[in-house]
């Protein structure tokens, strides 16, 4: 995916349930701070875009994610036409550590811009260190490979991720443990230490 595609996906997102904001809690967030160009390939490997709707309840949330995954979602005429896909999640998804909504980065999508100007649509992308932070609680070998490829470049700091990692809410400790264990051995094995 790149940013074009990203654009269109907050966009689409916005549209189906009727918001000018969304925010973009996958892997694809990274394009908030990164182009395409700037990255490594196994950071824009994935079709889908997971989009965390903003509401005033987490039963409205869950309905809009629903909404999103059934018009824009896997195996949908969307993602034949367009060729990746909407993935509607909600906050028992993702695990972020505090102050993650603070640190949104602003995409907004100028090729639908309003009669006043001002563009039509926002999508809050994860900053870079807190999307890497819930990648590596998630757990996935993508997921690795995705936080591996960015600290290889120096596109986002070891360090910084194990202090996020370090704050997240201890009902979460399992998959901090072996997060930040993961990322301590990969900062040994590249001589990144800190």
């Amino acid at each position: 995916m790149d940013r074009a595609q990203l654009e269109h996906a907050i966009r689409a997102a916005c549209q189906i349930i009727g918001s000018t904001e969304v925010i973009v809690v996958g892997s694809q967030s990274i394009l908030g701070t990164y182009n395409a160009s700037e990255l490594p390939p196994a950071a824009t490997l994935s079709i889908e875009c997971d989009i965390l709707p903003i509401a005033a309840s987490h039963s409205e949330t869950v309905r809009l994610a629903d909404l999103l995954e059934g018009v824009a979602g896997e195996w949908s005429l969307f993602e034949e036409l367009h060729g990746f896909c909407i993935d509607g999640v909600d906050l028992t998804t993702v695990i972020l550590p505090p102050g993650w909504r603070d640190r949104l980065v602003g995409v907004q999508n100028l090729n639908t811009a309003a009669p006043t100007g001002e563009p039509g649509f926002t999508g809050w992308c994860l900053e870079r260190h807190d999307l890497c932070v819930s990648k590596l609680c998630a757990g996935r070998e993508k997921d690795f490979e995705f936080v591996q490829a960015l600290v290889a470049q120096d596109l986002v700091d070891a360090t910084e991720i194990l202090r996020r990692l370090s704050v997240v809410d201890s009902r979460h400790s399992g998959a901090v443990r072996r997060a930040s264990d993961w990322l301590s051995s990969l900062a040994k094995h590249s001589g990144r230490e800190s």
